[in-house]
């Protein structure tokens, strides 16, 4: 094993073994009482036209419906990885066909102008596990090649550092400033994503930063915290329901969302309490 590899497999060890300790056979969960199964949820974002919820999951993007229960938008059933809210109806995405697709086993960089009922490819083959939209400029974490990417326009990519990372956000006011977590802790960038310090304790498992003074993290017990000075310091707020997290939202200072391991939780009042939206049921054995 090469060092890199190694060092993957590190990082992997301090953030995943804990999301996925109670999972099925293929990391399944169910929300309850729809029929539905999905298969880890790996983002969340709400759209601002309309404020509707998007879940991106392992079997396509779910919306509620008016009764509350999880639909599916559109008819893909991809695995959809990276995902991230870039406007009214405008989202990008990244992932893997769904079984039985021929297609190439990366998606690349996808885009969706209708909320996530189509969908184009816009670039390649790289698999984005991470992606942020801010300052017009897509910034995404590259798993397969450990790498952080930047693009202007989705097709042309800027290459920057290598690092092992399960998330990254990017600072609202300065657009090169990019923060990852990684194994160690909190790493920092802060000429747009080229080089990047040694991560910082605390540990996170997912970030958001949708203010200057407003930067959130969930660690891997599903405790949330508050930095109000881009990382340098934090304050524990509340751990979220159903404890280990899958994916975490900010979509304004007060505003946040949290997928745990038995539901989809929305806070409106900066973290310090939170209502389900979804409920997930989670099995644990194989």
């Amino acid at each position: 094993m090469n060092q890199r590899l190694a060092a993957a497999a590190a990082t992997a060890a301090v953030l995943t073994l804990s999301l996925t300790a109670c999972s099925g056979s293929d990391d399944d969960t169910a929300l309850s009482g729809s029929g539905v199964t999905m298969s880890h949820i790996h983002g969340l974002g709400l759209d601002p036209s309309d404020q509707h919820l998007y879940v991106a999951t392992h079997e396509g993007v779910y919306t509620p419906d008016a009764d509350g229960r999880p639909t599916l938008v559109g008819d893909s059933r991809d695995d959809f990885m990276g995902f991230t809210v870039a406007g009214a109806k405008t989202f990008f995405a990244s992932g893997h066909p769904a079984a039985g697709d021929n297609g190439p086993s990366n998606k690349g960089l996808i885009k969706s102008t209708d909320a996530g009922k189509n969908w184009k490819a816009l670039s390649g083959v790289s698999d984005f596990h991470a992606l942020d939209y801010v300052h017009d400029t897509v910034y995404g974490y590259d798993a397969t090649n450990g790498l952080l990417r930047t693009s202007k326009d989705g097709s042309t990519w800027h290459d920057g550092a290598t690092l092992d990372a399960l998330d990254i956000t990017v600072s609202p006011q300065d657009p090169g400033l990019v923060l990852a977590t990684t194994g160690e802790g909190v790493a920092r960038s802060t000429d747009g994503g080229k080089t990047f310090t040694a991560g910082k304790q605390p540990v996170m498992a997912f970030l958001s930063w949708p203010a200057k003074d407003a930067l959130y993290g969930i660690d891997t017990t599903g405790e949330l915290h508050l930095s109000t000075d881009g990382g340098g310091t934090w304050k524990a707020l509340a751990a979220v329901p159903g404890g280990q997290p899958q994916a975490l939202t900010a979509v304004d200072p007060k505003r946040i969302l949290a997928a745990t391991q038995n539901g989809v939780y929305e806070s409106k009042d900066g973290g310090r309490t939170f209502t389900k939206r979804l409920d997930v049921e989670a099995s644990c054995g194989h």
